[in-house]
């Protein structure tokens, strides 16, 4: 029986509502479609890692070129020693996190990711705060506190399968001073690197098999996620960011509270399709 045309829409619509807000902040948005894979499709919970991971590659991919109109590409590439030095640490960090991850039992994965997610929400709610904090450090302890801030983020970005945006702006923000918007692009541009390295370790284990397996739904979703990432960047001048991180700290919250308290293993078996055109 083909896969239901249903489900196809659901995953384009949700797929569009991340990206969107993934393309106006500059996040993978992954953070949001985790708890939809794992309850709304009914994804074990590191199936859903690995998906959420090719498909926050997708948005972050996306994002950057529809972010340029607010974001020019010579600010970015004037931040050009910021990303590598978060980079050094982050590429790094996405290899241990993601070998980390395959190892762990789905309820463990799941209440990791939850307790992760409710630290993200923490961290969006004080950026707005931090745009005025700038440390006095000297070069060389800036560039060590860097890396090993990219060795954090990626390996928790890794773990959780998102692109790490939740992490890398407050840390561009309140490291090195730099704007939000800026900070969001600049995330993207970290995003790419550290998450095909992560992508890369979990290709290595079995659960990557759920991106064949679920071909057409991951094709939809990601249709979905660019359409949202374009809508996302037109946006990024109308909405203000001081209204938009506290909205997204709540809903990380509740997502967080919903994945604690539902066994993703038992939805999972209830909703997961055994044969990869089943409705």
């Amino acid at each position: 029986m083909p896969l239901s045309k249903s489900r196809l829409i659901d995953a384009f619509t949700c797929g569009a509502a991340v990206g969107s807000l993934g393309g106006l902040i500059g996040l993978g948005g992954a953070e949001f479609r985790l708890p939809l894979l794992i309850r709304a499709f009914g994804f074990p919970a590191l199936q859903a890692v690995v998906l959420n991971k090719v498909l926050s590659l997708v948005v972050v991919a996306s994002a950057l070129p529809f972010r340029a109109d607010a974001v020019p590409w010579d600010s970015v590439a004037a931040s050009w020693f910021i990303v590598v030095n978060i980079l050094a640490g982050s590429l790094v960090g996405a290899w241990v996190g993601a070998g980390i991850a395959t190892r762990l039992q789905a309820g463990t994965l799941r209440r990791t990711i939850a307790m992760l997610l409710v630290a993200m929400a923490l961290l969006l709610l004080l950026s707005p705060v931090a745009t005025t904090f700038r440390p006095a450090m000297d070069n060389w302890f800036l560039t060590v506190t860097g890396v090993f801030a990219g060795l954090v983020i990626g390996s928790i970005a890794a773990f959780l399968g998102v692109a790490g945006g939740e992490l890398i702006i407050p840390t561009l923000v309140i490291l090195f001073g730099l704007e939000v918007t800026l900070a969001g692009s600049l995330s993207l541009v970290i995003s790419l690197p550290t998450m095909a390295v992560g992508l890369a370790r979990y290709s290595q284990d079995n659960s990557f098999r759920v991106i064949k397996d679920h071909g057409r739904f991951t094709l939809a979703m990601a249709a979905g996620s660019v359409v949202g990432t374009y809508i996302g960047g037109r946006m990024l001048n109308i909405i203000p960011h001081s209204f938009l991180i506290p909205l997204l700290a709540v809903i990380l919250g509740i997502s967080a509270i919903k994945l604690w308290n539902h066994s993703a293993e038992s939805v999972g078996a209830k909703l997961v399709p055994k044969h990869p055109d089943t409705p």
